[in-house]
């Protein structure tokens, strides 16, 4: 079975992969306001974990590399059920439903063993990077990373070298895109058939490889707004992370239509 086999297979009958305009995640962006809007407690309660989250890790990791890979695994592990509640929440408002809090929450309940499954496979993609980028230092550096004793009573920024930075930005990059090919629709997918974490992945690469101009905008805002997010001292993660979510949701029911 070739690569385009493989796929159609996988992918659920009742799914059909739309073509959209390159400006459409912008609407994504807009249509998601209207849900902070509508339940700002809600989506905002959501933002605040995520950012807290993050503070956390930023705070951690500052400190010390080793912690490095535990705090980035827990966030990769953590992220796709967190925005599993806010797609939960698009989803119930969208059907006219009261939505709470409490509410979003129904959708990991509902849907989880998929996404269990789907945190899964991201932690693989992210064990993936560690051993390559342990490997691509060892082979092009040929230092191990520096001692738990140097970076305890150092600052890891004076300690690893530019070169080590490169990789690690190269090779994070590149888990970055592939992450995003399989997750861009994988969550709201999951949360409205509970389908399982392949079939859903396998979609989320249709719907890149059929709208690509549209997929390399969606991805360059989302950059740049979890940006603008660290640039604000996370301030605006509280904002930010919901909105995206919310539009994950927009864009998964502009790019794919139902006919279950």
């Amino acid at each position: 079975m070739n690569v385009q086999n493989y796929i159609d297979h996988h992918i659920p009958a009742q799914f059909s992969i739309k073509h959209v305009a390159i400006v459409r995640p912008f609407n994504w962006l807009i249509l998601a306001w209207q849900d902070i809007s509508l339940h700002p407690k809600a989506s905002l309660a959501h933002g605040l974990i995520v950012t807290s989250l993050l503070l956390v890790t930023l705070l951690i990791t500052s400190i010390h590399v080793y912690v490095i890979a535990a705090a980035i695994i827990g966030f990769m592990l953590i992220g796709p059920i967190l925005s599993a509640g806010l797609c939960e929440q698009s989803r119930q408002s969208e059907q006219g439903k009261p939505v709470s809090f409490d509410s979003s929450l129904e959708g990991l309940k509902r849907c989880q063993s998929s996404l269990i499954q789907f945190s899964g496979i991201l932690l693989g993609f992210t064990m993936t990077w560690f051993a390559i980028s342990a490997l691509l230092l060892l082979v092009t550096i040929g230092s191990a990373l520096p001692s738990l004793q140097q970076l305890l009573w150092g600052n890891i920024f004076d300690i690893i070298t530019p070169m080590q930075l490169a990789l690690y930005t190269v090779i994070g990059g590149l888990l970055a895109s592939i992450v995003f090919v399989v997750s861009v629709i994988s969550v709201p997918a999951i949360i409205e058939n509970n389908i399982s974490a392949i079939d859903a992945m396998v979609a989320s690469v249709k719907v890149v490889s059929e709208n690509i101009p549209t997929m390399l905008v969606w991805a360059a805002l989302i950059v740049l707004l979890t940006g603008l997010g660290f640039m604000t001292y996370l301030i605006g993660m509280v904002v930010i992370y919901p909105l995206l979510a919310h539009a994950s949701w927009h864009a998964y029911r502009d790019l794919v239509q139902n006919d279950k």
